[in-house]
């Protein structure tokens, strides 16, 4: 049986706007927060965004419909972004992405906390943005595939069609990139 997703990009190859639209509403927000974690600011996430789309309109023909595609797009959103990371020059900021007014936090920090005190709401936002500083210095090579894994829920296998690798080697990617995570944490409760 096919995926609604093949069906819509069968559609779209025929020229079917509302075909493309749809494709682009299923996954707009997705290729976004993939985007965004992995770059970490929001107008080079919206930015790829509009590249991916961009690559799967002029591309549609080329897809390959025995292939998820989830996995196709997802690929080319990861590509596209990993792009930006090399091209990228060392900058850092400490108050990036963080206006006063809260416009520009992701969606995980807008959402309601279970938290009933103040006080646990501070702790577990500190400890979201601990670990999000600490996905931001992952190396690009664990970035992707803790990015894809843990925000993603990506399977391993998933994760080894988007970057076009072996699963054994996500599979090593992903324990180096959580040992990274674990040691950069546990060095920042020492200070």
């Amino acid at each position: 049986m096919q995926s609604i997703e093949t069906r819509l990009a069968r559609l779209a190859k025929t020229g079917d706007r509302g075909a493309f639209a749809d494709l682009v509403d299923l996954y707009k927000d997705k290729i976004y927060h993939l985007a965004y974690r992995m770059l970490g600011n929001r107008q080079e996430a919206e930015d790829v965004v509009q590249e991916t789309f961009l690559r799967v309109f002029r591309s549609l023909e080329r897809y390959d419909e025995s292939m998820k595609f989830s996995t196709w797009i997802y690929r080319i959103g990861t590509n596209l972004s990993i792009d930006r990371l090399r091209k990228r020059k060392a900058t850092y900021s400490l108050d990036a992405e963080v206006a006063p007014d809260g416009e520009g936090t992701d969606w995980h920090g807008m959402l309601a906390s279970e938290e009933p005190t103040p006080e646990g709401q501070v702790l577990l936002s500190e400890t979201q943005r601990r670990i999000r500083d600490a996905i931001e210095t992952l190396p690009k090579k664990y970035k992707s595939v803790v990015v894809l894994k843990y925000l993603h829920d990506m399977s391993l296998q998933e994760i080894g069609d988007v970057l076009d690798m072996p699963v054994t080697t996500v599979k090593t990617r992903v324990h180096r990139g959580r040992e990274f995570l674990r040691k950069k944490l546990e060095h920042e409760d020492i200070r």
